[in-house]
Formats: C-alpha cells, sequence, structure tokens
C-alpha cells in the first residue's frame, strides 16, 4: 500500500485553524509564505511517498541486528537518511544560525508528520537530532555548541538522549550513571543506559550522546542529575574525529514493532579496567540536568503526539484503498450483490470514526504549533504568555490522547481488512505493531495524565483551563449563529460543561483525595482530549463557511469537512458526559476494590 501526504487536508489545517498568516507576521517567521510552505509540503510528501514509505515495511522484515559490536541498520537506512539530510530536512524548524532552515514549527510539525507516516523507524532518527538541537542551543557552553550543534542541526552526526536505567524505569530519580569531574573541565561517565533508540548505528560517522548522570556530591532524587554530552569520537581540536570514547552497544531490544529503529542498551565506561569512564562535558549548570532534558522530552513528546497522527493516517489510508477495492457481502439494505464493503454501513462508521479522530487530533496539533510560534516569536508579550500556558497545558494532550487514538485507529484499520488484516502480508499489521509503543515512551498514558492533572490543573488551581474554555464557548456561541451548524453548538456547550464538571471536582478533592484523583486521571485526559477535537472541528466547521464558492479548496472538500465536524460531535464527542462521571467514579471505586 502507498501513501499520499493528505496535503488539502494539511493546506486547510495551516490556512484556516491554525494561523499560518498570523504566525508569517512574526520576527523571524516572515519566510514562511504560502507559497513557499505549499512548495515545501509538494517537496515533503513527493520524498515521503518515493523515498521513505517504500523502505517501511523492509525495516519491518530485515529489522536491526548487532555484529561484532556495531549496530546495523536494514537495507537503504544509509542512503536514504543522506539524501534526507543534504535535502535539509533535519534543521527544517531549527535556526539557520546553525545551519537549519528556520521555518516556524507550524509549518514544520505537517511535515514531520509525512515523515512519520511513511517510515516512523526510521523518522525517529532525525527527530533526536531536533530535540537535542533545541536542549544545547537552550543550556550548553558556546563551545560545545560551536563544535556540536551545526553537525547536529545538518544531519551530519546523529544525536540520542540517555534517560532510564535497568533500575530506574521512569523513576529518574533512582538512576545511577556517574559522572566523575576531570582537571582539564571534562568529566567521566560510568554506567548504562536502557532503551535508548538509535543509541548505535554505521548511518552517520559520530553520534552525540545527551546522558542523565550524578556528580559526586549530588543530592539525592532529581535534584541531583546533571546532563552531560558525550560523543561516540572524540572531536579533535580541528574538529575532525579523534578516538572512538569508551560508549558502546551492548544489546538490541527485540520489539514488537519499530524494527528498523535500534533499540539499544548502553555501556559507558566499561572497556576494561583503566576505562576511567567515557568523556563527557557537562551541558550547563550542575544538578539542572532533568531541567534541560525537559526541553528535549518536551519536543520528543510532542514529535510522539505527531507521530501517532502520522501512523493513525497511513493505517486510514490503507483501510480505506482496501474498502473500496473488497467485494463482499449483500447489501444490508437493498440485498445487492457484487458491491464494494465501503457501502457496508458499519465499515462506512469506522472509516469516518478513523478520519474523523485523526483531524481532531492533527488540528490541535497544528494549533498547538502555532501556539510554539507565538510564544517563542511574538513581540505582545501577553499573547507570548497565554500561547505558552497553552502550550504546557495540553502537551500531555497532544501526547497522550493523540498515541491513545492512534491505537483505536489501527485497530479499526485491521478491522476493515476483516481476516486479511491478520495477516502479516497486507502490511496494515505493522502500523498496529509499530503504533504501540507511542502511548509508552517519553512518558506512559498515566505519567502524561498525572503530569496534567497534577502538575497543571492543581498547581495553579485550573487557571489556564479555565482560560482555555472561555474560548471554547466562544467557538460553541459562534457555531449557535451559524447556519446548519446549531446542533454542533449544542452538542459542544454539552460536552465543555462535562469537562467543567469534572475539573471542578479534581480541584475539589486535589488537596486532600489526591489519590482518588490521580485514579481518574486518565480518564480526565481523554475526556480534555476528547473536548479538544469537539472545539477544534468546530473551528474547522466554521473556517468552512469563511470560504467564497469553494475557493480554493473545492465545494465537495469544505462540504466534507462540515460533514466529519458534525459526525465527530454527534457520534464520538457524546462520550464526553461519560468520561466525566468516570473520573468522579474512579477515585472511590479503584481505591476501594481488591484485586485477587
Amino acid at each position: 500500500m502507498t501513501y499520499s501526504a493528505p496535503l488539502a487536508d494539511m493546506r486547510f489545517l495551516l490556512r484556516e485553524v491554525a494561523g499560518l498568516a498570523e504566525v508569517a507576521q512574526l520576527p523571524s517567521c516572515e519566510e514562511a509564505t504560502s507559497d513557499l510552505v505549499d512548495a515545501v509540503l509538494e517537496e515533503a510528501g513527493k520524498f515521503a511517498a518515493g523515498v521513505l514509505a517504500p523502505l517501511n515495511s523492509v525495516g519491518d522484515r530485515e529489522s536491526c541486528r548487532l555484529e561484532d559490536g556495531k549496530v546495523v541498520t536494514p537495507p537503504g537506512w544509509s542512503e536514504a537518511y543522506k539524501a534526507f539530510a543534504e535535502g535539509g530536512w533535519v534543521g527544517l524548524g531549527l535556526p539557520p544560525d546553525y545551519g537549519g532552515q528556520g521555518l516556524p514549527k507550524c509549518v514544520a510539525t505537517p511535515v514531520w508528520e509525512m515523515w512519520f507516516s511513511a517510515n516512523t523507524a526510521f523518522t525517529m532518527l532525525p527527530q533526536l537530532n531536533t530535540g537535542e538541537a533545541e536542549a544545547i542551543l537552550l543550556a550548553a557552553s558556546d563551545e560545545l555548541k560551536a563544535t556540536y550543534l551545526q553537525k547536529l542541526v545538518s544531519g551530519e552526526w546523529g544525536g540520542t538522549m540517555n534517560l532510564t536505567e535497568p533500575q530506574a524505569g521512569s523513576d529518574l530519580a533512582a538512576i545511577r550513571c556517574r559522572a566523575e569531574p576531570q582537571a582539564d573541565g571534562s568529566y567521566r561517565l560510568s554506567g548504562q543506559k536502557i532503551f535508548i533508540s538509535y543509541g548505535d548505528h554505521e548511518i552517520t560517522p559520530n553520534i552525540v550522546h545527551l546522558v542523565l548522570a550524578r556528580l559526586p556530591d549530588a543530592p539525592p532524587g532529581v535534584k541531583g542529575i546533571s546532563m552531560f554530552l558525550v560523543p561516540k569520537f572524540l572531536v579533535d581540536a580541528d574538529g575532525s574525529l579523534g578516538a572512538q570514547n569508551d560508549v558502546r552497544c551492548v544489546g538490541l531490544e527485540h520489539k514488537l514493532g519499530i524494527h528498523g529503529s535500534p533499540t539499544c542498551a548502553m555501556s559507558f565506561g566499561d572497556n576494561g579496567e583503566n576505562s576511567g569512564g567515557a568523556t563527557g562535558w557537562i551541558v550547563g549548570q550542575p544538578n539542572r540536568g532533568l531541567e534541560y532534558m525537559f526541553i528535549m522530552m518536551n519536543e520528543a513528546r510532542f514529535g510522539v503526539g505527531v507521530q501517532g497522527i502520522g501512523i493513525g493516517e497511513r493505517a486510514y489510508q490503507q483501510a480505506l484503498a482496501f474498502a473500496r477495492e473488497r467485494v463482499q457481502g449483500r447489501d444490508a439494505v437493498s440485498g445487492a450483490v457484487g458491491q464494494a464493503i465501503i457501502n457496508h454501513p458499519d465499515v462506512k462508521r469506522m472509516l469516518l470514526t478513523m478520519r474523523a479522530r485523526i483531524m481532531a487530533a492533527r488540528a490541535l496539533a497544528y494549533t498547538a504549533a502555532g501556539w510554539f510560534d507565538v510564544a517563542r516569536h511574538s513581540p505582545d508579550q501577553a499573547a507570548a504568555d497565554k500561547a505558552r500556558r497553552y502550550v504546557d497545558l495540553l502537551m500531555p494532550v497532544v501526547k497522550g490522547w493523540s498515541t491513545e487514538l492512534c491505537q483505536q485507529v489501527c485497530y479499526d484499520a485491521i478491522q476493515v481488512h476483516g481476516g486479511m488484516g491478520f495477516v502479516e502480508e497486507t502490511g496494515v499489521a505493522q502500523h498496529y505493531r509499530d503504533a504501540r509503543i507511542i502511548t509508552i515512551y517519553e512518558g506512559t498514558t498515566g505519567i502524561q495524565a498525572n503530569d496534567l492533572v497534577g502538575r497543571k490543573l492543581l498547581r495553579e488551581n485550573g487557571a489556564t483551563l479555565r482560560e482555555l474554555i472561555v474560548d471554547m464557548r466562544g467557538v460553541a456561541a459562534e457555531l449557535a449563529v451559524a447556519e446548519g451548524m446549531q446542533s454542533m453548538a449544542v452538542r459542544l456547550d454539552e460536552d465543555i460543561a462535562a469537562l467543567e464538571r469534572a475539573l471542578d471536582w479534581i480541584l475539589a478533592n486535589g488537596r486532600d483525595r489526591l489519590a482518588a484523583v490521580l485514579a481518574g486521571a486518565v480518564p480526565f485526559l481523554h475526556l480534555l482530549g476528547l473536548v479538544c477535537g469537539s472545539w477544534q472541528l468546530g473551528r474547522v466547521a466554521l473556517a468552512t463557511t469563511r470560504q467564497a464558492d469553494g475557493d480554493s479548496y473545492g465545494a465537495d472538500y469544505l462540504r466534507g469537512l462540515a460533514e466529519l465536524a458534525r459526525f465527530h460531535a454527534h457520534a464520538l464527542a457524546v462520550q464526553a458526559p461519560a468520561l466525566s462521571a468516570a473520573i468522579v467514579g474512579a477515585g472511590d471505586t479503584v481505591l476501594e476494590s481488591a484485586l485477587p
């Protein structure tokens, strides 16, 4: 099954929902004209479909292997990455000062969605570069920036982040990796890290690891974590590569999916008695490593949310194509035979559900990307602060909700295929397997939900969410006076009321009954995502009414978007009151129930 970038949806959302024109007025974003963005999307779509998508099944089938202590990636990976880097795609949204294109995040986001749709396992490599570059930009010394940033932004060298350890899992307070200061200002690191994506490979001549470790005098817990830059090969004064550092991959994980992405166990400083440790340099201030790493993690979490949208889109396209071609069964109403299964009401329901979920999550992610741009570039401090608050509040939703939706989309894609969906040769099972990890890495859905409730809502007594709800109600009010959209307005008002009931309960019980509140945190994340999706699709529906005679989009396309928003409101968003009730009920029943 081939992949075709959904350019019409991407263009519409960028122009009519995410505020591309407004972003292009911001300082440092002026080059993001409509013509340039169209050209970027077109070229990215060609590369995704022509180069990356054909390698997707190759990576799944051939996987990665560890030979003589070195990781070998699937056939075609190195050649594709060379073309990717030479095309300037790694630095699409990174600063021109270090060789990047400097395009706004709202432009880079749909491009990354294409990469993830076409080949998630491959795209995890350049995604790591972007997050690492952001962390180095903010926290590293000028010397480290001068040595490493241009190489990372161009994609000449690869990047990783090394957080967890065998005994730690998601509890980073339990990490034991040590960093001993040296007289020359460097550090020697010793310890082991696990689950390191692209921790080793032959694709780039050097790999730059960001590693969390403890100094000898570090306080316990997360307050004693520092961040270090540790290259696979040391860099000489003239910028050339020197001796290999004491860093090596000691094992590859055999995974359910993303087989083309090497997931490594990494060892630092264990190359014999005289090793002394892997040479590294501290990034930023001592004991603030987790703070800096969260820069990279937040970039990665947003990127993982976009992964969910991308994989979901690929699964939807495959299911839609199969449903149009597969002839089976008898029409339930007329009794006619010889019709494609897309005419069966339940199959059409599944396909509409898949598309509605993807579009809701995509609209939220693109809008959030626009907020990133406003927060970073707007000279209007009030607007920048509001955008930053919205990004911080909804980052767990973009990551957690979008990836959970992807599971349902891939599930439905297999169901549309029927028995053929369970057969590997059709290819749809790969999307299901690849997607399963995205609800886990960069923080499980439960971790995202606890962050949303504990750090975002309770810490500020729900102030930012109250502010967001005001914006949502504004869209509901516009729908109420738009021709043919009154029923969506009623539905959105009911969804917002359900959200407010849940928020009120959380705020009333968060201090004295925190365990009960956290027991309902995941349902709350789903509730907020669902209502945000309804809000965004409401904005989509309103945008269709502002186009004269179909404008450049076409009347049929616009009518389809409005119908999709109506379907989401009446077939999916009706779950909001039930989720609201579940949040209240989960606390008491979870805590009081016994397990066998």
